[in-house]
């Protein structure tokens, strides 16, 4: 099994959502959130910072702590071929854009973040973080879960 630890932003702005569109060297383009891999000795508080300034090149700044979200990906469906079952333990904050400009992320897998209005979403190929992260901003649970988001469809792992 694979392990990783991420950090996503979720940033709500007059009833729009900002994604970032990833496009992996292999497998098919899909919209996500902010964020990524939290590096080895790196806070993931300090992470999603980082990730949103090199995916969007917005400074920003974390509001609040939104939930934690454990999925298994099962080896069948992962993108890497034979690879094993994966772990993704994804932390999520509510962050607040304080300065920058939108550009797509230089050398990397995003190729650009848009302000989506969040009905239109329903209507994307997305990853589920999308759709996790939205469920606890909109809800804010006590717990900081939510149920597990089915994948199919235009929801991706």
């Amino acid at each position: 099994m694979s392990l990783r630890l991420a950090a996503y932003a979720v940033c709500i702005k007059g009833g729009r959502v900002l994604l970032a569109r990833h496009v992996p060297p292999k497998g098919e383009t899909n919209w996500t959130l902010p964020g990524g891999k939290v590096e080895h000795a790196e806070d993931p508080f300090d992470a999603v910072i980082r990730e949103v300034a090199e995916e969007t090149g917005y400074d920003a700044v974390v509001e609040r702590l939104l939930g934690v979200d454990s999925r298994m990906i099962p080896a069948a469906e992962r993108t890497i071929p034979g690879g094993p079952e994966h772990q993704n333990v994804g932390i999520f904050y509510q962050i607040r854009i304080t300065g920058g400009q939108l550009r797509p992320e230089p050398n990397g897998e995003t190729a650009e973040s848009v302000w989506t209005p969040i009905p239109d979403v329903t209507g994307l190929r997305r990853s589920s973080l999308v759709d996790i992260g939205l469920a606890l901003a909109q809800t804010r649970p006590a717990t900081g879960h939510v149920a597990p988001v089915p994948v199919g469809g235009l929801i991706q792992h």
